[in-house]
């Protein structure tokens, strides 16, 4: 049987805590679900090993009858329990469910009172204004609703990038090892750092197509083969991402990478210039060097390209364009220069400025943090819990900060040369204002603020409540700027170009949130935040210790954003950061 993913294991986990809220099971029994897919999507080892050990039951969260759950799935490939429930429940309510502000418990009211049972039903009951009539919905709701269900729609067949990357991964494992292969790049969206994409491109050179198309077709993860010939498949996986997989001639490898990586725009414009210079298809034929078959997968954003690939660009008088940068904007001018602008690369972030422990919503101690912190060769990082307000997060009270910090300061005087900064995530308040007294937030060596609640409010208050905090002297960093979250949640209406002249004025930070839902700022409000002379930070939001992995995602949209490490204040030694925060 194929092996199972943690993230798999934690999408039926996730599906059996829904269908069993919908048709209104014990919360308790909910929450126990919820919680232990959370802990499965982020263990950093494959729950499958740890089961085959018998160590997964050890973990706290995993109790005896989930992990039976787990086990039917690991060894027959299905949960009992699921699979019963999802014959009760009709197919379309988990999409009516995964809308945005709608969840198990409304969409069980949904069904009840309008017998809605798909997108397309309650979709026609919203434009015949049915869901406004309802006890508790609205107008506004029911607006909310018919966006909530475009935005699903114009998402669809898109799947966040980490996803992609880990498909994107195995797969290209499978076709390294067909016979005759000399290189394999996973190239497309996924190579340029896209947050979120609709299929996945592999290219590999080899001396004969047939076995390579062949190893593909008959991978584990393919549910069916679309179509297959002249050099290349595309297949449908079982994940519902097709890939694409292009097997060229040696010697054609870097064209085809080049040409599978770049957007349209940008592919266009390069091969124009070609033409334009009087360069010929054959003159850009170089073939792979030992080394191209060495990273399948671009690890980090920066990877090295390989040499057949830097070859085409420079043979056309320009240096290798990164792929993060290939989207058909000015990356063509700005090649024609001397030298390459300097990006930033996840080797310069010295420290994370947002980080949640597990005395708020966090799954993880200080000690766990710090030690993984220092792993990653970090000098510093901010212990940035929830304030009080926000109740479903365990924000903390006035007393357990207190007491927080004060253990943040003992942790201190026992460290050489590394620093646990004393912070908060302080909650921007729906009415205006922040969760904490000025005095509590100047005690604090990193004030991170934001806002988790109030998104449905109108563009002057939104705004209004952010140029607010910006204003305080005691804010340090806007944490996710926007609010979005991909594929769940629209941006809030907000005036980014207000909000980004006000952190200019009050020299604020913005940051860059590394989660891969989030990715907030975009690259085009990062791009702009440079041009006003704003900071950001690339920080992981992290709630376990694997995600403090995910910054290499907000390093990419810097890099996508052209921002180089004197754009980001976590790229700092500490005593400059200090100055910048007003700490020193």
């Amino acid at each position: 049987m194929a092996a199972v993913h943690n993230m798999e294991i934690s999408w039926a986990l996730r599906e059996l805590a829904d269908i069993l809220e919908f048709l209104g099971e014990d919360f308790f029994k909910v929450r126990a679900y919820r919680r232990a897919a959370k802990i499965i999507a982020g263990l950093e080892r494959p729950a499958e090993e740890l089961y085959r050990q018998g160590t997964l039951g050890k973990i706290p969260g995993i109790g005896r009858n989930i992990l039976a759950k787990i086990g039917e799935l690991l060894t027959k490939g299905e949960m009992e329990k699921l699979k019963a429930l999802r014959q009760e429940v009709p197919a379309g309510i988990l999409e009516i469910m995964a809308l945005p502000g709608i969840g198990p418990r409304r969409a069980r009211f949904l069904y009840e009172q309008l017998g809605v049972t798909s997108l397309e039903e309650l979709e026609r009951a919203a434009r015949e204004k049915k869901v406004r009539a309802l006890k508790g919905m609205g107008v506004k709701t029911e607006m909310e609703i018919l966006r909530s269900i475009e935005l699903v729609r114009r998402r669809q067949g898109e799947v966040l990038l980490p996803l992609a990357r880990e498909l994107a991964r195995e797969l290209a494992e499978c076709v390294r090892e067909a016979p005759g292969v000399l290189a394999v790049s996973v190239a497309g969206g996924v190579r340029r750092w896209q947050e979120t994409v609709g299929e996945i491109l592999l290219v590999a050179a080899a001396k004969g197509a047939e076995p390579v198309l062949g190893a593909l077709a008959a991978h584990k993860r393919v549910r069916e083969v679309a179509w297959q010939g002249n050099g290349g498949i595309r297949v449908q996986t079982w994940w519902g991402v097709p890939v694409e997989l292009r097997v060229v001639k040696p010697e054609e490898y870097g064209v085809a990478l080049v040409k599978a990586t770049g957007s349209e725009e940008h592919c266009a414009r390069l091969f124009a210039l070609a033409r334009r210079k009087g360069v010929s298809p054959e003159d850009l034929l170089f073939p792979p060097a030992a080394g191209d078959a060495t990273q399948p997968v671009p690890e980090f954003p920066g990877a090295p390209l390989p040499q057949a690939e830097q070859e085409v660009y420079r043979r056309l008088g320009l240096w290798p364009v990164p792929p993060e940068l290939r989207e058909g904007g000015e990356e063509l001018e700005a090649a024609v220069r001397p030298e390459p602008p300097r990006l930033i690369e996840p080797g310069d972030i010295k420290g994370d400025l947002h980080v949640h422990s597990d005395w708020s919503d966090g799954a993880s101690s200080i000690l766990q943090l710090v030690q993984r912190a220092k792993e990653k060769g970090y000098r510093y990082i901010a212990i940035t819990d929830h304030s009080r307000s926000l109740g479903v997060a365990r924000g903390l009270s006035l007393e357990r900060l207190e007491e927080q910090h004060r253990f943040i300061r003992e942790l201190n005087e026992k460290e050489k040369d590394f620093r646990v900064l004393t912070g908060v995530e302080v909650e921007i308040l729906p009415r205006g204002g922040l969760d904490f007294p000025e005095e509590v937030l100047a005690g604090a060596d990193v004030v991170v603020a934001s806002i988790h609640s109030g998104f449905r409010q109108d563009r002057e208050t939104i705004t209004g409540r952010l140029l607010e905090a910006i204003k305080n002297e005691h804010v340090d960093i806007i944490a996710h700027p926007t609010g979005r979250l991909l594929g769940e949640r629209e941006a809030y209406a907000v005036d980014m170009e207000r909000v980004l002249e006000a952190a200019a004025k009050y020299g604020k930070i913005l940051e860059i949130n590394s989660s891969p839902d989030r990715l907030d700022l975009d690259p085009h409000y990062a791009r702009l935040a440079r041009q006003y002379g704003v900071k950001v930070a690339i920080n992981s939001d992290a709630h376990d210790l694997r995600r403090l992995d995910e910054v290499v995602y907000g390093v990419a949209v810097a890099r996508r954003a052209w921002l180089s490490p004197e754009d980001v204040v976590n790229t700092m030694d500490l005593p400059d950061l200090l100055k910048i925060l007003g700490r020193s």
